[in-house]
């Protein structure tokens, strides 16, 4: 019995402990210091620090996009600087001419949930602008397409760009072709440190495949993080392997089925027949649907938060100097900040040092 109440005491001391919440005393006792504040371009810098023991420590130089100021994030305001657009496009197979044409829109309310929708938005073809488009599967390099859309651009309104794709009956006017649109982004002409600012690009642009015969001759088209790629629908005709009955993909011992077996295919799921009817209009219709980005404002980039360098974690030994060169002539404020860290607490100090560098 003894045995048995000990435990239970025991397990009842671990059970407080681990509820007992790991809070910090105090902050870490730390300052940092240099012999001057001023130095010439191309100099190195000593930072003394004390208070080195630390657990974390990150460095902002005060240099653009290394600034503390703009830890919570940085957006720049670009209204009326005008913009460029470029993309990459190759395209493949098939032989069926005019399909592709490149549109853009001030007045689309957003709404994807149908191309009919899409479509009572007003959109201007803009493509005779990024010609020539591709005719191979070579890829017609962006720096052949950035083009001035400062005039496309209207104060208050954000823009939309669509990629608009039309197959026609293919027994008649030739197979579908498969376009790729790849590096697209929207620049402003204002710029930082010398480089275009970035408004959007081929991620975040958001691109999304909205097409009128999505369920009865869907296209076979998709968007990736890198990619808009642009294809018709399927020609169905009798010869398909789909409507052969004994086409290995209908033969339930198919390996590709069977988890035990080398071959099997763990995406195969197993097809319902469904013979070819020859009178449907689904067969070879006339087809059409786009890739539509998402809202762009031409007025604000959105750089996100300015990043420090850590020059001290956690594991790693006493931090007493940190030694930093400026490149370019300015008045800059480095920011340390030194934390002391639990799972529920933390302690944070931070130092600031205004450094002027002269030519």
């Amino acid at each position: 019995m003894k045995f048995s109440y000990y435990n239970m005491l025991l397990g009842v001391l671990l059970l407080a402990a681990c509820n007992k919440e790991l809070k910090l005393e105090k902050a870490p006792d730390f300052d940092v210091t240099t012999a001057s504040t001023t130095y010439k371009a191309g100099q190195e810098i000593t930072f003394n620090i004390k208070g080195g023991t630390a657990h974390i420590i990150s460095f902002y130089s005060g240099e653009t996009l290394k600034d503390y100021a703009f830890k919570d994030g940085r957006v720049i305001d670009v209204k009326g600087a005008g913009a460029t657009l470029e993309f990459q496009n190759s395209v493949q197979v098939g032989t069926q001419a005019g399909q592709l044409s490149f549109l853009y829109s001030t007045d689309f309310n957003g709404d994807y949930s149908s191309l009919a929708k899409v479509k009572a938005a007003t959109w201007t073809d803009i493509t005779a602008r990024f010609a020539p488009l591709a005719t191979s599967a070579t890829f017609v390099p962006a720096t052949i397409s950035p083009k001035d859309i400062s005039d496309l651009i209207t104060p208050g309104k954000p823009i939309y760009f669509a990629f608009k794709y039309v197959t026609k009956p293919q027994a008649t006017n030739g197979l579908a072709r498969q376009w790729f649109i790849q590096t697209f982004a929207v620049k402003s002409k204002s710029k930082l440190n010398g480089t275009a600012l970035t408004i959007t690009d081929q991620v975040s642009s958001g691109f999304r495949i909205v097409d009128e015969n999505a369920v009865n001759a869907p296209a076979r088209s998709s968007v990736t993080a890198t990619r808009v790629t642009l294809y018709g629908n399927e020609y169905l005709t009798a010869d398909l392997p789909r409507f052969n009955p004994n086409d290995p993909m209908y033969d339930p011992t198919n390996p590709i089925y069977n988890p035990r077996d080398p071959a099997y295919q763990p995406t195969a799921k197993f097809p319902t027949y469904v013979p070819f009817n020859p009178t449907s209009p689904y067969n070879d219709p006339t087809s059409e649907h786009w890739a539509v980005s998402r809202a762009i404002s031409a007025e604000q980039v959105d750089l996100g938060p300015d990043l420090s360098t850590s020059i001290k974690g956690i594991s790693n030994p006493s931090l007493d100097v940190h030694r930093y060169t400026y490149a370019t002539p300015g008045t800059y404020k480095a920011v340390f900040v030194a934390s002391n860290n639990t799972i529920d607490d933390t302690k944070t100090v931070i130092k600031e040092i205004t450094l002027t560098i002269t030519p």
